[in-house]
């Protein structure tokens, strides 16, 4: 048990900005096997991004509330994937070989691309985000509830499609002095039954309010794999800002399809 919550504090502390225990460090061992806990990560940002809105609904406009926990979300997080998303966007828009992709992603500067492709992005999420919350009568209780899974399922399963990769691609990286290369260097059944357990589990309760919601795998999953199909095309695997845009795009993927269903189902 004990081996366990190190396991997760690492995860917590890798992928978040939370404060961690002081013995928590980035000791590859234990960052490998916290990749089962990488959609439990989601729980914890969704359920803050969820507890902010929910605060500043009361306050003010739903749509403003929507912006605050947005940028919740990314404060928790440090922007982690956000940034992996502006690296890819940067790195294989710019880039024609997987030296120079690899390169442009190492690269802290954003460019065109990058910078581009986060304004395009957090459009996106406030827009489908803003639909998903005034559909869902988030003032009553189980429009709350509603609003709450979805907000938990959406950072869940996206990172379950993200940590997906490292199971069954290769990391491109050659360089050892990477961070994200000790998550990619063995797992066991323990990190895919993790992975699996937490990302699914937030939807199998929102299935609840409607079944047909099990739909929404179907194009996270897609998007998964053709993600990862043209990362592996250019670049011979994935790095760590692979995975982050994976979880971005896989996010938003989510709360599209979610309005999809309801709208024709």
């Amino acid at each position: 048990m004990k081996k366990e919550l190190h396991i997760f504090f690492t995860a917590l502390m890798f992928y978040t900005r939370i404060p961690c225990p002081k013995n928590i460090d980035h000791n590859p061992d234990y960052l490998n096997k916290a990749s089962r806990y990488f959609p439990l990560i989601g729980w914890i940002v969704g359920g803050i991004a969820f507890v902010v809105f929910s605060f500043f609904q009361f306050l003010m406009t739903p749509e403003l509330a929507v912006i605050i926990a947005m940028i919740a979300s990314v404060l928790v997080t440090g922007a982690f994937h956000e940034d992996g998303f502006a690296d890819v966007c940067d790195g294989f828009g710019g880039g024609w070989t997987k030296a120079k992709i690899l390169l442009i992603m190492k690269d802290s500067a954003i460019g065109a691309y990058g910078a581009i492709g986060v304004v395009l992005l957090f459009l996106l999420k406030y827009q489908t985000l803003s639909f998903l919350v005034s559909k869902s009568d988030a003032l009553t209780f189980q429009g709350h509830l509603m609003v709450f899974l979805l907000f938990i399922s959406g950072h869940s399963l996206s990172r379950f499609a993200a940590i997906s990769i490292v199971f069954t691609h290769e990391y491109s990286r050659e360089d050892a002095t990477s961070k994200s290369k000790p998550i990619a260097q063995n797992f066991s059944w323990r990190e895919v039954v993790g992975a699996f357990f937490f990302g699914l589990l937030p939807l199998l309760f929102l299935m609840c309010f409607q079944w047909q919601l099990i739909l929404v795998l179907l194009p996270i999953f897609v998007g998964r794999f053709f993600l990862s199909r043209y990362f592996q095309k250019w670049i011979d695997g994935y790095t760590g800002d692979c995975l982050g845009a994976t979880q971005q795009v896989c996010e938003v993927l989510f709360y599209l399809s979610v309005i999809v269903i309801w709208k024709f189902i």
